[in-house]
């Protein structure tokens, strides 16, 4: 295999490939009669969680929704971030490396994939979503459909075969108006109501079999509101309700 440990725009490429393995024996192993909830760190921890939750669970579908589409590759990265590759990696693209973590590749199957709530996408992202058809609900989507329609869209495409769903979560989704702890901010996201309301819509459909939450920042935060937006989103993906 190529080895991209030196190539530009592989920031963090050791920490970040052992990282991956480590968190993938765990999320396996949590997955084996038990509900995974991992809380990130950044979204490259997606590359461990997704190879293990898709060790157990081979039709694995993915409701990935996140301000990014983390589809880049070392060719196409505008930043570095490997955050910006996890899906990518999941799907069997980019670092072989990263794409083989868990000992296979690729984890994940297109048709299976729902990108919610996508704001800021590279033209190598465009590309591949293009290529391989992912669903990609943007906030134009959202705005002109409303969030209902489009989880109820999404949530279809993602259960549609699959053995499995798994909901990974980037707080940047939210506008940072309501979540400012986050390391890649961009204005124009899903407001409190419309983020709480995909959650909830995910407790009703009961599809979930495992969630993980990232992109909290406790240095970039406000007066600790992400950190507390959090809590009260996984509060409502687990039931809460106002009445």
């Amino acid at each position: 295999m190529a080895d991209f440990r030196s190539a530009p725009g592989m920031k963090h490429w050791g920490r970040v490939l052992g990282m991956a393995e480590e968190t993938a024996a765990a999320a396996a192993a949590a997955a084996d009669g038990g509900f995974p909830l991992i809380l990130g760190g950044d979204h490259s921890i997606a590359i461990g969680t997704i190879a293990g939750l898709a060790s157990r669970r081979q039709r694995l579908g993915v409701l990935w929704i996140d301000a990014h589409s983390d589809l880049n590759t070392p060719y196409t990265t505008p930043s570095g971030n490997l955050h910006g590759m996890s899906l990518a990696a999941c799907l069997g693209f980019g670092d072989p490396h990263l794409a083989a973590v868990g000992g296979y590749s690729p984890k994940l199957q297109p048709e299976r994939i729902a990108l919610v709530g996508a704001r800021s996408l590279d033209e190598g992202e465009r590309e591949i979503i293009g290529r391989l058809g992912i669903a990609c609900f943007t906030m134009h989507d959202i705005d002109r459909r409303g969030m209902a329609d489009v989880m109820k869209e999404a949530i279809a495409i993602v259960s549609n075969g699959s053995d499995g769903v798994h909901l990974s979560f980037d707080i940047d989704s939210v506008d940072p108006g309501e979540a400012p702890g986050t390391g890649t901010p961009v204005r124009g996201g899903l407001s409190y109501r419309e983020a709480h309301l995909a959650m909830e819509l995910l407790h009703e459909a009961g599809i979930l079999t495992s969630a993980e939450l990232v992109e909290v920042n406790p240095r970039l935060d406000s007066g600790n509101r992400t950190a507390r937006l959090a809590v009260e989103l996984l509060a409502s993906l687990f039931g809460e309700k106002i009445l």
